[in-house]
């Protein structure tokens, strides 16, 4: 049971460290501008259609890839 274990737990690693690496690096000169425009929505944090759930933050789809 302990060698099944740890020829699983070794595939695992092995996968780990063969895996590519992830690639998305976001625009920094984009974000800045995206944020200083998103930041005139402070007034979307409070729906008043549902004050009961919370609210999109401003900026943060900004922050996605």
């Amino acid at each position: 049971m302990r060698r099944s274990a740890a020829v699983i737990l070794g595939a695992v690693t092995l996968l780990g460290v063969l895996a590519v690496p992830a690639s998305a690096v976001p625009d920094p000169v984009a974000t800045v501008d995206c944020l200083t425009q998103s930041a005139g929505d402070v007034t979307s944090l409070v729906d008043p259609a549902s004050p009961g759930l919370p609210a999109e933050v401003p900026g943060a789809a900004c922050l996605a890839p």
